[in-house]
Parts: C-alpha cells; structure tokens; sequence
C-alpha cells in the first residue's frame, strides 16, 4: 500500500459517499476507491492535477469526480460524518480550536496615496 492509500477501514468508511456509477454506454468507469486515493493524494501534496501519478488513472478523471463530488456537497457530508464519528469517540480536542482575529492595516500608498496611478488622477480625493 502506498503512503497516501486508503486502508480497507478507511474506505469501508467513505465508501457510501460515492455515487452509483452511471449506467451509460462506453468508456469504463474508473474505480471509486482508485479515484479517492487520487484526490486524496492530490490534496495531501497540492501538486497540480497534471502532477497525478499514473497509477491513480487520468488526472482529468480524478478531477472532474473531484469537482462532482464538491458540487453535490459530498466532501462536506464526508467531512461532517468522521468530525462526529471522531467526536464521539473522544478523538477531538476542543480546546485547540482557534479564531484568528489578525488583521494588517495597509500603508497608505497601498490605496493608490498621494501618487495615483496614471488615468485616475482626476478621481482622486482633496488633500485636507
């Protein structure tokens, strides 16, 4: 099993999240679990789709389910389900979740200040 594979219980876990295959004519459709490990693999390196490696089939498949799975709210459900699975088993501690209330105040050039960008001159406000 590879680094970023699915264990038979972690697919036996997100398994019903992936839809019945469409009953269609022509090309074979690539194995669900083949496809998660795909995604999954993707999101745990964030190399670009083009970067899949071959064993996960065309990385244009592995996205386009990918964008399926989004659009259908799939991946929150899956989220949402192991978040509450984890929760009632203890597995997530709540005292580290965190609100990051950071904000950076911008100089004041960064809104175009004294010196505005050729063309807008005549839309700049009065000096006080």
């Amino acid at each position: 099993m590879k680094r970023h594979e699915l264990t038979e219980r972690e697919w036996g876990l997100l398994a019903e999240f992936f839809p019945p295959r469409p009953r269609r004519r022509g090309g074979r459709w690539r194995d669900d679990r083949t496809v998660a490990n795909g995604i999954f693999w993707r999101l745990a390196t964030g190399a670009a789709w083009r970067d899949l490696p071959e064993r996960y089939g065309p990385w244009q498949t592995v996205y386009h389910r990918f964008r399926s799975l989004r659009a259908a709210g799939a991946i929150d459900r899956m989220v949402g389900r192991l978040q509450l699975r984890l929760d009632a088993a203890g597995l997530i501690d709540h005292a580290l979740y965190s609100v990051d209330g950071t904000n950076v105040r911008a100089a004041r050039a960064a809104g175009g200040g004294k010196n505005p960008a050729p063309g807008r001159a005549g839309r700049s406000r009065p000096r006080a």
